[in-house]
C-alpha cells in the first residue's frame, strides 16, 4: 500500500488577497499547501479521501489516470467542492465512481450536485455510485478500512484507518471508544491547524499530546494553516517521531 498526501493545507486562516506573511513568502515548496486530501494506492487500485476545491490540480500533479473509489470525511466545501471533476475519470474509465460516505454527506452531495442525479440524465454529468457507510469496518480492494468518528466542534466527522495507517482530519475531540480503534497503528496522521486555541481543530500542542497518548511509530500533521509557521520552523520544534506532512509526500507500507 502507498499513501500520497495530495494536499496538507486548509481554507482556515488562508488569505484571499495578497499576503506577505513568512509562510506565503516562503520559497520552500513544502510551504505551498493545497486543501487536505490523500491518495491510497493498493494493487493497482486508487482511493482518494476527500475531493476539495484543488482536486483537479492534485490529480494532474500526481498523474492519476484511474480513480476507483472516493471516501469522504464530511461535507464541508474544503473537502467536497471538487467532486464535479470526477467526470474526467468517468469519461476515461467508462464507469461511475464508487463513493463511500455517511448519510449526511450523501444528502449534501445530492443537494450540491443535484444535476448529477436528475432524470433524464444530462450527457457528461459526473457519475457516481454512493455507498452509505457507518462506523463498521469494511473491506475495499484488499484493504481493511475502519471508520473512526471524531468531533469537529459539534459535527461528527470520519477519520479512516487503512490497515495500520490512520488518517484523521478536522478533529477537536475523540471519544475513548474511537481512540481504541486507533491504538496500535504504525502511522498516525492528525490535523494541526495552528498554535492558538481553535473551537473545532487540534492545536499544535493538542496534536502532539494526542500522538504521545496513541504512541504510533510515526506521526504526521496535516490540515495546516499558514498561521502555524513555516515547515522548517515547525519541524525544528517537533520530536523526532513527529513530522509535518507536505503536498506530494509519499509513504509506502508492506
Amino acid at each position: 500500500m502507498k499513501v500520497t498526501f495530495l494536499g496538507t493545507g486548509t481554507s482556515q486562516g488562508v488569505p484571499i488577497i495578497a499576503c506577505h506573511c513568512e509562510v506565503c513568502r516562503s520559497t520552500d515548496p513544502r510551504d505551498k499547501r493545497l486543501r487536505s486530501s490523500i491518495l491510497v494506492e493498493h494493487e493497482g487500485k486508487n482511493i482518494v479521501v476527500d475531493t476539495g476545491p484543488d482536486f483537479r490540480a492534485q490529480m494532474l500533479r500526481e498523474n492519476v489516470l484511474n480513480l476507483d473509489a472516493i471516501l469522504f470525511t464530511h461535507a464541508h466545501r474544503d473537502h467536497l467542492a471538487g467532486l464535479d471533476d470526477i467526470r474526467g475519470f468517468n469519461y476515461r474509465m467508462k464507469k461511475a465512481i464508487d463513493v463511500y460516505c455517511e448519510k449526511r454527506v450523501e444528502v449534501a452531495i445530492k443537494k450540491e450536485f443535484h444535476y448529477a442525479f436528475e432524470e433524464p440524465k444530462y450527457p457528461g454529468v459526473p457519475e457516481m455510485t454512493i455507498h452509505q457507510i457507518h462506523l463498521n469496518p469494511f473491506q475495499l480492494f484488499g484493504i481493511h478500512i475502519t471508520p473512526i468518528q471524531v468531533m469537529h466542534f459539534k459535527l461528527p466527522v470520519l477519520g479512516f484507518r487503512f490497515n495500520d495507517f490512520v488518517y484523521i482530519t478536522d478533529a477537536k475531540t475523540i471519544e475513548q471508544s474511537e481512540l481504541e480503534k486507533i491504538k496500535g497503528c504504525k502511522v498516525l496522521v492528525l490535523n494541526t491547524l495552528r498554535r492558538e486555541e481553535h473551537i473545532s481543530h487540534f492545536t499544535l500542542e493538542e496534536a502532539v499530546q494526542m500522538v504521545e497518548y496513541i504512541k504510533p511509530e510515526k506521526a504526521y500533521f496535516t490540515h495546516i494553516s499558514h498561521q502555524l509557521g513555516t515547515h522548517q520552523e515547525v519541524e525544528n520544534e517537533l520530536p523526532q517521531h513527529i513530522s509535518l506532512a507536505y503536498d506530494g509526500l509519499t509513504l509506502s507500507f508492506e
